[in-house]
């Protein structure tokens, strides 16, 4: 039996757009190591998962001890995490890592699903999937936060636009940014359940896609082409240019 781990680092958006080459990767038996918030992602990727944080990875290369033994007895190890880190990877010769870049270059010609996919031999054109049980109602689930506050839409175009939709709005965080939910199960089920989504440039807006809900997200500064959501309903707005009534219009579409 071919015992496969597979080492991913970054955020929630960074796990999504790389699920569909963890997918090319599994084995007979396949273990992922991921930051906790993320270990929900990969359930249909992995036989086993860790979060980083348990495993002692970071001690490795920094401090004189032994490679720890969790890393033994794989086949195969194919790593986001490392590959800049010479001590790191000094520690680990002797093991069969395979390193690859987390992070697509700033000029990267390509999706970022099918960069990942390329590292690792991977079929391009594939769209992240992450499957759960949801029955539809009617609402649609917004998230007007991300991970910086350049790629967020005004908060108060959020809130003009919802007073306008023919639906009730839910919305995906509280007015400091908190999550509604407790974990990324949980929010998954919930934007499954939903008519429709709308959100900034966000692991969100990556994961309102991948459950396959339709998505209008509003894009910028970052490069659609290279970071936007895969999937046949998901709408591209640039947010410099967006205004209330022209997003209003693309979320009833959807509806």
């Amino acid at each position: 039996m071919t015992r496969t781990l597979l080492i991913r680092p970054g955020a929630i958006g960074d796990a999504i757009v790389s699920l569909p080459a963890l997918e090319f990767l599994r084995g007979d038996f396949t273990e992922v190591w991921a930051p906790s918030v993320n270990l929900p992602l990969f359930s249909g990727v992995a036989d086993k998962v860790r979060s980083i944080a348990s495993t002692g990875l970071d001690r490795i290369g920094i401090f004189d001890e032994p490679v720890e033994k969790a890393l033994l007895g794989f086949d195969r190890i194919v790593s986001w995490y490392g590959a800049n880190r010479d001590e790191f990877r000094q520690a680990v010769r002797n093991l069969p890592f395979e390193f690859h870049q987390a992070l697509p270059p700033v000029d990267c010609d390509s999706h970022a699903v099918d960069f990942y996919l390329r590292q690792v031999g991977g079929p391009m054109g594939a769209v992240p999937r992450f499957r759960v049980s949801a029955s539809k109602r009617n609402f649609i689930a917004v998230h007007p936060f991300s991970g910086s506050l350049r790629k967020n839409w005004p908060l108060e175009n959020f809130q003009q636009m919802a007073a306008r939709l023919p639906l009730p709005v839910e919305w995906a965080a509280s007015a400091d940014g908190s999550h509604r939910l407790n974990d990324l199960g949980e929010i998954a089920s919930w934007l499954a359940s939903a008519r429709a989504y709308l959100g900034n440039d966000s692991g969100i807006t990556h994961l309102a896609a991948a459950v396959g809900t339709p998505v209008v997200v509003l894009f910028g500064p970052t490069d659609p082409a290279v970071w936007a959501p895969r999937g046949a309903s998901v709408n591209i707005l640039k947010m410099e240019e967006a205004h209330v009534a022209q997003v209003t219009e693309a979320l009833c579409r959807l509806c």
